[in-house]
């Protein structure tokens, strides 16, 4: 289920452990997060879903009023399966499809001048390695606005880490099995 726009509207996961979408109420905790004290924060943003998965969390940025969604994946069946909740929601803009690699997506977005307000990242938990040369990445690129916010989803025991050249964690959230760590420029 998502809020905004979309709100109570189910989207729909693959079985099995391949896909393991961002639960409702961490999801909900993440968008009041960056809504707090400004309900408006998120109009008109670009947003990167890496490791998007369902797609759960940039069609909950669209349904809250982001312009703009690059959906990043590279397994053929996610992808597939964001499509399908992109068309049982009736989109048809705002967003982009990509079926690569993250590193692959954010230099393709790089190359294009893209400039992205926030960044959502949720590698598989078992790929810790990813979460390093990804966050160390988005410190340097010129692909995040300088206020932009770069948030990653991760088990609770996992810690990816609290700077990275020139990025800095500013809130880290602990929800269940989860945990939500928020990047800034510093």
């Amino acid at each position: 289920m998502i809020a905004g726009q979309y709100r109570s509207r189910p989207l729909r996961s693959l079985p099995g452990l391949e896909i393991r979408p961002t639960a409702d109420c961490l999801r909900e905790t993440l968008f009041n997060v960056l809504t707090a004290g400004n309900p408006g924060a998120l109009e008109g943003s670009v947003w990167a879903d890496l490791y998007a998965g369902t797609g759960a969390v940039g069609i909950e940025a669209l349904s809250r009023g982001a312009s703009k969604v690059y959906f990043v994946e590279s397994s053929a069946g996610a992808a597939r399966l964001i499509r399908t909740n992109l068309d049982s929601l009736e989109l048809t803009s705002g967003f982009e499809l990509m079926q690569v690699e993250a590193s692959k997506g954010l230099r393709r977005l790089e190359m294009q001048g893209i400039i992205l307000n926030y960044v959502f990242l949720d590698p598989p938990y078992n790929k810790e390695k990813e979460y390093g040369e990804t966050l160390d990445f988005l410190s340097k690129s010129s692909v995040l606005r300088p206020a932009g916010v770069v948030i990653a989803e991760h088990g609770k025991k996992f810690d990816p880490g609290e700077n990275f050249e020139g990025m800095k964690r500013f809130r880290k959230l602990i929800q269940g099995d989860a945990g939500l760590s928020f990047y800034r420029r510093a």
